[in-house]
């Protein structure tokens, strides 16, 4: 579908005025710490990235969307803005970009980053039709990103200081390059902060621009109790009017941003997050309509037949099981699994290849296809055993714990990130 990329009112001031947008709460993690950056409070009048009044599962979100363009028909945009990072949490981003996709298709696409985790997703961005991206950059230069950062984390490991900031300036750079190579819009977002970025800011416009970012959008930092900069006042006009305007010949300038709230909804001008609060909370209260269907088997990934010994990821196949009518548990039937090296994708193949399964048993699995079988409502239990000792446990209830994993790490060839090995 041919979409109309002006009806964006955030990379187009002009449409600001009859095009409205969404953001859907479905990314609370983040793999970076601001020093201006506080998720712990929300209040209803404030405006700000990072808070929001409810957290949706993203089946969630595509419910609270059709509620939403009900009472708001002038929304052209559904985007993810954290309230963490869109990929610090990728299972839960890309489904709710896939399930807006099939639901919306005449809707424009967005995500705001801040560029660490974005890289393994570019070709999955590009194929759910994400029009338009943004990235925060802050610096260029790694001895001032380590004034702003207090940590990054890159999979298990936390960077302090100038080699986190480097870690995150490569990424941001490459993020940029990657989504312009994929035809896909890129705004630059970069907090003006007195006293630490505030003469470098053009520079970062430089940078961008000659990697082919479209836009840069300087947003003058918001003073947050409980940060680092909670003591730097708020830089006025005087500041950053001149800023934008010595930046303006190397990149275009946006300047009616309203510092969008990570659930904001409705015009810009007019933003009906507070009237839609009540919506939100309650499309975060709603079950999967699978949990309404009869699930009657478990899928077990094994070696031989007797142990619950396997990877999510390593298996190839899974036996599904059954009760017996004399009693016991009897094998229905093996399974083949989705071909591996899909991403997020092998793991929603997965959930409808166990659709009649209430639970699948495994050595170990990663968070991201944890989350996405357990939308589809199955559930994902690591243990270590017999298949008969922990199909009793699933059948007829008790403390499945007894039955963990014992080991130190995930497993071998295994870097233990989350994201699944497919």
């Amino acid at each position: 579908m041919q979409k109309d990329l002006t009806r964006h009112p955030c990379f187009n001031k002009k449409s600001a005025g009859s095009c409205g947008r969404v953001h859907l709460p479905v990314a609370p993690k983040c793999n970076i710490q601001c020093n201006y950056c506080n998720r712990k409070y929300d209040c209803v009048n404030e405006s700000r990235p990072g808070v929001t009044s409810g957290v949706l599962k993203p089946f969630q979100a595509a419910e609270y969307m059709d509620k939403v363009l009900a009472k708001e028909p002038r929304i052209t945009v559904a985007g993810i803005a954290g309230p963490g990072d869109p990929f610090a949490n990728p299972g839960e981003t890309l489904e709710t970009m896939r399930l807006l996709n099939e639901r919306h298709p005449e809707l424009l696409f967005c995500l705001s980053s801040n560029g660490m985790g974005i890289l393994p997703y570019l070709d999955d961005i590009a194929e759910l039709g994400v029009s338009h991206v943004t990235i925060t950059i802050s610096a260029v230069d790694p001895a001032i990103g380590a004034k702003i950062y207090a940590w990054v984390k890159d999979g298990n490991v936390v960077y302090r200081g100038e080699k986190g900031a480097e870690i995150l300036l490569d990424r941001q750079l490459k993020a940029i390059k990657g989504l312009k190579e994929r035809g896909i819009t890129v705004k630059i977002n970069s907090i003006v902060i007195p006293g630490v970025n505030d003469h470098h800011i053009v520079e970062v416009a430089k940078v961008c621009a000659s990697l082919g970012a479209d836009i840069q959008n300087m947003i003058p930092l918001k003073p947050t109790a409980d940060t680092p900069f909670a003591g730097i006042p708020e830089p006025g006009r005087e500041t950053v009017l001149p800023l934008r305007k010595e930046a303006e010949p190397f990149i275009e300038q946006m300047t009616h941003c309203k510092r969008c709230r990570a659930d904001a909804v409705g015009l810009l001008s007019d933003d009906q997050s507070t009237a839609l609060c009540g919506t939100l909370q309650a499309c975060s209260k709603l079950k999967p309509l699978e949990a309404t269907m009869a699930r009657p088997f478990v899928a077990v990934a094994t070696r031989e037949g007797l142990l619950v010994n396997q990877h999510l990821g390593e298996a190839k196949s899974f036996q599904i099981w059954g009760e017996s009518e004399s009693g016991g548990y009897r094998l229905i039937e093996e399974r083949q699994a989705p071909q591996a090296g899909c991403g997020p994708k092998r793991w929603s193949e997965l959930a409808g290849t166990l659709k009649d399964c209430r639970a699948v048993l495994c050595a170990a699995v990663g968070e991201t296809p944890r989350m996405l079988l357990e939308e589809h409502d199955i559930k994902s239990y690591t243990v270590d055993g017999f298949i008969e000792d922990a199909l009793r446990f699933v059948f007829e209830g008790g403390d499945i714990n007894a039955l963990k994993v014992r080991r130190a790490g995930i497993g071998s060839g295994c870097a233990g990130g989350g994201a699944g090995c497919g």
